[in-house]
């Protein structure tokens, strides 16, 4: 599941918009789409939208081979 798809499931349990989202972000309504599409977001537009939506984004990678988590 990308990440787009899991912004929607949260937008849904908040009883929230696409463009409620983008008007808090300051972002076009056209912007934030293209975005979704493309399933394209940085680091910092995540921890800002996790916030929004009352959510923690945790960002790390993990070994598949041992679980280890990489520094």
């Amino acid at each position: 599941m990308g990440m787009s798809e899991k912004i929607r499931i949260a937008l849904i349990k908040r009883n929230m918009s696409v463009t409620d989202l983008s008007k808090q972000l300051g972002y076009t309504s056209q912007n934030l789409s293209a975005k979704f599409r493309r399933d394209n977001f940085s680091e910092k537009e995540l921890q800002e939208i996790a916030e929004i939506l009352d959510c923690t984004f945790e960002g790390r990678l993990l070994d598949k081979e041992t679980g280890e988590e990489l520094h």
